[in-house]
């Protein structure tokens, strides 16, 4: 796990700011997405939107561990 990061003298999980990243990008995707009518022919709109949530975030969790060089 990266170290955590001090933010005004709080340590927070480095996930924490990946969430706030993780919101803008999910906002912007999910409003083209709905531009584009995909969401009428899914079966269970709701159930797409979490597990397309969970895949950003997963993605971009991967991505800040990899950056930071961390192995197992």
């Amino acid at each position: 796990m990266p170290p955590e990061i001090a933010i005004f003298g709080i340590y927070v999980s480095p996930l924490l700011p990946t969430l706030l990243l993780l919101s803008a990008v999910y906002w912007v995707l999910d409003t083209l997405l709905a531009h584009w009518g995909l969401y009428q022919r899914v079966w269970h709109p709701s159930l797409f939107r979490l597990s397309l949530f969970i895949l950003i975030y997963a993605v971009l969790g991967l991505a800040l561990f990899a950056s930071r060089g961390i192995r197992s």
